[in-house]
This record gives structure tokens, sequence and C-alpha cells, in this order.
């Protein structure tokens, strides 16, 4: 059962890191050290959350001296559940434990996931939740903020890679 509702910081970090590799051409490699060094991030756990993301197949890794990641798909073809789900796990935030079985007029043959009400809502609210992370991609969010700080694409590629083009 999940003892705590708040997603891991590696979320943040794994959705920042792959939208900066969006304004990176698609073709070059950036090392986990200057991934992390643009927030000042610990480069060992930052190298986990990518790990993860390459295992999901976010990210590629290439190994050696000029080495490091890049999307391994287009930004149109990663939503941000891949990102939430490849860091998290799949499993769902709320786990029924069926306390109605134990409380009175308390069934042992039913199924009170299925007929639980409160299990019936935190259900739904998960799925609506996952819906909405499914249906944004990398694209979008990198489309909102090169409207809103059209600025931040150059800065990012220079930061990883000495180039603002």
């Amino acid at each position: 059962m999940i003892q705590d509702m708040r997603m891991s910081e590696g979320v943040e970090w794994a959705l920042h890191t792959c939208l900066n590799l969006a304004w990176v051409e698609r073709d070059r490699a950036v090392p986990t050290s200057t991934l992390a060094a643009f927030y000042e991030l610990p480069p060992a756990y930052l190298n986990k959350q990518l790990q993860a993301l390459v295992r999901a197949g976010i990210l590629a890794s290439t190994p050696g001296p000029r080495g490091g990641f890049r999307l391994a798909r287009a930004p149109e073809e990663i939503t941000v559940l891949d990102v939430v789900v490849a860091i998290e796990g799949p499993q769902e935030a709320f786990e029924c434990a069926e306390i109605l079985r134990r409380g009175p007029g308390g069934a042992p043959g039913v199924d009170y996931r299925k007929i639980c009400v409160i299990s019936q809502f935190m259900r739904q609210a998960e799925l609506n939740w996952r819906r909405e992370l499914a249906g944004r991609t990398l694209a979008d969010l990198k489309a909102t903020v090169e409207e809103r700080f059209p600025a931040v694409p150059g800065e990012v590629r220079h930061g990883l890679t000495g180039t603002r083009t």
C-alpha cells in the first residue's frame, strides 16, 4: 500500500530533463553531469531517473566519452504519463483495503472494491488524472514553454551544448 501520495522529486527532474532534451538536436547525447549541473542536481540520483527513462524507451543512452542521453522518441510520442510511470511505477495511487468487510454487516465473500462508493470514487479520480497526463505530450509542454517563455529554448541549448541554434 502506498504510504505517501506525493510523487518523488524524480518526476519533476525527469520531466524537466526530457523537456530540455527536446530542444537539443535529436542525435546529440548530453552527459548526465551536464544535465545535472543545469539545475544543480546530484548527478548520481539524476542518473537513476535517466536510467529508468531509458528502460521505459523514453530516452536512449550512448556510452563512452562522448556519450550521454537523448530522447528515444519524438516529443509528440512521449506523454507526461509515460514519464510519471517510468519514474514512479505503474501501481495505483489508491488501494482499497476493503475495510467494509470487517465492519458491521461485512461479508467475507464480497469484493468491496467493486461496490464501495469510496473505492469507486477514488478509482475514477485516478483514471481521470491518468487520462489527463496521458493526453499531454512533451511536445505540448514544449509548445507552451516556447509560447510563454520564448528565450528558454535557446538558453537551454546553450546551457547543454554551448550553442543557441
